[in-house]
């Protein structure tokens, strides 16, 4: 189960990241890449936001990731819905950073402006666990060590 978890990660793009700052949650749409180990997602963001001031005081997230758009028409009965629980990590290594960024510039073209904002940060999301719930009733926990 934890594989099919991980392929939903990697196969889809779009996910809603979930922070909380003194007690209260805030909810962003967004864009992302994943590691091909589906360890870790990759997100960008400005510094100026509040998903990011969020992330600096409080580095627990969720994020959700789902198959609506493989599942268009009468197969709404077929959606999943993944939940991610993982942590904020800053990306230090230049190398690793200018990577992360070519790869969401293949995956993103839409995003080359935002990409290209000195004020723009790209930052890692580290997976703890998953949940996972296939149709309304049949739920699944994974955690990655």
């Amino acid at each position: 189960m934890l594989e099919k978890m991980k392929d939903i990660v990697k196969s889809n793009d779009l996910c809603v990241l979930a922070t909380v700052s003194e007690g209260k949650p805030h909810c962003s749409l967004m864009s992302y890449i994943s590691d091909e180990a589906g360890h870790e997602i990759y997100l960008i963001t400005h510094k100026q936001t509040k998903k990011y001031a969020n992330l600096m005081e409080n580095p627990t997230v969720s994020l959700l990731i789902d198959t609506r758009e493989s599942e268009k028409g009468h197969r709404r009965v077929y959606i999943k819905a993944l939940t991610v629980s993982g942590e904020f990590q800053t990306i230090r290594d230049p190398v690793k950073q200018e990577l992360i960024r070519t790869k969401f510039l293949k995956r993103h073209p839409h995003l080359m402006d935002f990409l290209k904002d000195p004020g723009a940060e790209i930052f890692c999301i580290r997976i703890k666990s998953f949940q996972l719930l296939d149709g309304v009733k049949d739920a699944f926990y994974e955690t990655i060590d």
